[in-house]
């Protein structure tokens, strides 16, 4: 089914009007509408988590490989070594987010994420070959760049296929899937540590050259299963097509594309609530970056040799599955995001405050659970409280561009703040991390009693144009 054909079919004046929609008698068979949505659910979420899921582990092995020798092999030991080649990774994550996303229409979805999966594989197998740091440093700097569009781009498309509403357990199992895949990443790093020696390689070797392997496989499965948006697809009937793309015009008005012009690009950018986004993603971001980069070191500082830190890194991953899905589920239900985020985010300041400053061992293990607990929870509902908020898919573009590479900051922080000078406990780079959910929550406050007051005007009637645009749409508090 064409596009043409589905815009001739969807776009009328009352297309977007929530209120118009809610008040109306359903006429899709409920089970139809049932079925199809599972389908999509399991074409869609399953696959992208999988690819995600060893984006996430090529990007945060760095702590594992170090424990597994790595830091001795290439003298990371020395100075900030290490803090840096964590770091520079992000500046081309950062810089290639939006022009990655621009890219993604014009170059069409399988295409340019099976590219994208291709380099950064192979540049992942290059690692193990590395023969001094600056060799690290320099493969870390292109993984950035070819690792850099590819999140938000999965963002934009699990948004463009549900309702607002819905969009958060796709988004929490999407999150989960990956994270629990990449959390044995620890688990992986140590059997594949166990061949050291094998053909003359170090064990930490190893880990980049099998990883990157299995990245290049997975391309494969990118390029045949990979979802199009949902005007786009090859998977659904005509009549599932025009039911998902209905959904969602109902829902907010933008199923199908508007053109991405610089003007509007612009326009976009000027609207602080995106930047809002961005940063609340930089402050939950710092604490995965944290979990993932630096508690294989934080264990090995408690006592534990590198292959007790590399196992006890996997389990605080556990509890983070039924917190996350929970939290979507109630969040979803009650159409509400700030409080879980509240609420998850002091969880995890918590987490931080045991390991930074509690003298037992046991229990600052245990602030790795609940840091782990807490922020998965936060990160899913942070990125479904600005899907929820924006409409059009140029906006929504610029949006997710903007708040993953602004969130890659946190990677900058986590590996800035924690320093080699500072081992075992890590006080001020923990306390940073503190500071980041203080942050937090200020930028919650302030978007939350904007779009508060926004939705408060348009039902009084004070505003002359439709919030977004979009006739009956009010924001997701």
């Amino acid at each position: 089914m064409s596009s043409t054909d589905l815009k001739e079919k969807e776009q009328t004046p009352s297309a977007a009007s929530i209120d118009k929609v809610e008040g109306a008698t359903n006429e899709v068979d409920p089970a139809f509408e049932r079925r199809t949505m599972l389908w999509v659910d399991f074409r869609i979420l399953p696959v992208l988590a999988l690819v995600y899921s060893f984006a996430l582990i090529d990007r945060i092995n760095l702590g594992a490989a170090y424990a597994a020798g790595m830091g001795k092999d290439l003298q990371l030991t020395i100075g900030s070594r290490y803090s840096l080649v964590a770091c520079l990774y992000f500046v081309p994550y950062i810089i290639f987010q939006l022009p990655g996303n621009l890219v993604l229409r014009r170059v069409g979805v399988r295409n340019w994420l099976t590219f994208l999966v291709v380099a950064w594989g192979a540049v992942q197998l290059g690692m193990g070959f590395s023969k001094d740091w600056i060799d690290l440093l320099i493969t870390r700097i292109w993984l950035g760049v070819f690792e850099a569009p590819f999140f938000p781009s999965l963002l934009w498309i699990i948004a463009a296929w549900y309702k607002r509403h819905e969009v958060q357990k796709r988004m929490a199992a999407f999150y989960l899937i990956s994270v629990t895949a990449s959390g044995l990443s620890p688990l992986l790093a140590y059997g594949l540590s166990l061949l050291n020696g094998k053909q003359g390689l170090a064990g930490w070797r190893w880990v980049f050259i099998v990883e990157g392997a299995i990245t290049l496989f997975l391309a494969v499965v990118c390029f045949l299963f990979i979802p199009a948006f949902p005007e786009e697809n090859n998977f659904l009937t005509k009549e599932q097509t025009e039911l998902v793309v209905r959904r969602v015009n109902e829902d907010r008005g933008d199923a199908l594309p508007d053109e991405i012009t610089f003007k509007k690009v612009l326009t976009h950018l000027s609207d602080w609530t995106l930047w809002a986004y961005g940063l609340m993603f930089m402050c939950t971001a710092m604490p995965n970056y944290v979990q993932s980069y630096f508690v294989p070191i934080i264990l090995t500082g408690m006592g534990y040799n590198s292959r007790d830190a590399l196992l006890r890194s996997a389990p605080p991953y556990g509890p983070a599955i039924p917190v996350t899905m929970l939290v979507a589920y109630l969040s979803d239900k009650y159409r509400h995001r700030a409080s879980f985020i509240l609420i998850c985010s002091l969880v995890c300041l918590l987490g931080c405050a045991l390991v930074a400053w509690h003298p037992n061992n046991n229990v600052r293990y245990f602030g790795c659970f609940l840091i782990n607990s807490g922020n998965s929870g936060t990160i899913p509902t942070v990125l479904a409280y600005s899907a929820n908020n924006v409409v059009s898919h140029s906006k929504r573009s610029v949006q997710t561009a903007l708040t993953v590479s602004l969130g890659a900051f946190g990677g900058i922080l986590a590996a800035t703040c924690f320093r080699a000078v500072d081992y075992p406990r890590y006080i001020p780079g923990l306390s940073a991390t503190l500071g980041s959910q203080g942050l937090l929550f200020v930028l919650l406050t302030a978007v939350t009693i904007r779009h508060y007051h926004k939705n408060k005007q348009m039902r009084e009637g004070k505003l002359s144009e439709p919030l977004e645009g979009t006739p009956g749409f009010y924001y997701t508090l």
